[in-house]
C-alpha cells in the first residue's frame, strides 16, 4: 500500500511540474506573441510541431540527449507537450478581452502594462486555465509510459501487467490514472466557470 500511494503521489507531482513549468513559460509567449502578431502564426506553428511527435519518440529522443533516466525525462517531455494549449489559449484569451474594457482601462490612466496585469490577464484566466486543464490530463498519460525510461509513477504498474497479462496489476495502475484524469477534469472546469463569472477590470 504504501508502494501505491508514493506511485500515485509521484505519478502526480512528475505530472503538475511539467504543466507548471510550461504554464509559467507558455504565458509569457502568449501574452509576448499578443503584443507582435507577426510572430504568432510561425511560433504557433512551431509549437504545434512538438505534439506530431509521439509519446515515446519525444521520451527516447530526450533520453539520448540527456542520457539519464528518471522522472526528469518525462517532466521535459511533459512540458513540451504542454505548451501548445498554454501559449494558443493565452494569446487567444488576451486577445480576446472585451475592447471596451481597454477603453475603460485607458481612461483610467493605466499604462499598457497596468492594463495587461490588471485587465487582459485578468479577464484571459479562465481560458488559460483551460488549457491547463487539457495539459495536465494529457500529461498523465505520458507519466504512464515514462516507466520505459526510469520514470516513476503507476506506469509501472500498467508495464507489469501488461507484460505479465495480469488484469489485476493492470488496473492497479489504470484506474488511478483515469480518476485522477476525471478529477482534475472536474476541479480545473469548475474553477475555469468561477473564474468566468469573476472577470472584470
Amino acid at each position: 500500500m504504501n508502494e501505491f500511494l508514493m506511485r500515485s503521489l509521484t505519478h502526480l507531482l512528475i505530472s503538475a511540474a511539467g504543466v507548471l513549468m510550461a504554464t509559467v513559460v507558455g504565458a509569457l509567449i502568449g501574452i509576448a506573441l499578443s503584443r507582435v502578431k507577426l510572430l504568432a502564426n510561425p511560433v504557433i506553428g512551431l509549437v504545434e510541431v512538438l505534439q506530431t511527435i509521439p509519446s515515446l519518440a519525444m521520451l527516447s529522443i530526450l533520453f539520448a540527449i540527456s542520457k539519464k533516466l528518471g522522472n526528469s525525462t518525462a517532466i521535459i517531455a511533459i512540458f513540451f507537450y504542454s505548451l501548445l494549449p498554454i501559449v494558443r489559449n493565452t494569446y487567444t484569451g488576451v486577445l480576446s478581452v472585451d475592447p471596451s474594457l481597454l477603453e475603460v482601462g485607458r481612461g483610467m490612466g493605466m499604462s499598457s502594462l497596468q492594463i495587461l496585469l490588471k485587465v487582459q490577464i485578468p479577464n484571459a484566466i479562465s481560458v488559460i486555465v483551460s488549457g491547463m486543464r487539457i495539459s495536465l490530463i494529457t500529461a498523465y498519460g505520458i507519466v504512464t509510459i515514462s516507466v520505459l525510461v526510469g520514470g516513476g509513477g503507476l506506469g509501472k504498474y500498467v508495464y507489469r501487467g501488461t507484460q505479465m497479462q495480469n488484469m489485476g496489476m493492470l488496473l492497479t495502475g489504470a484506474i488511478p490514472i483515469c480518476l485522477m484524469a476525471f478529477f482534475t477534469d472536474l476541479l480545473l472546469n469548475k474553477m475555469e466557470r468561477r473564474l468566468a463569472k469573476h472577470q472584470k477590470i
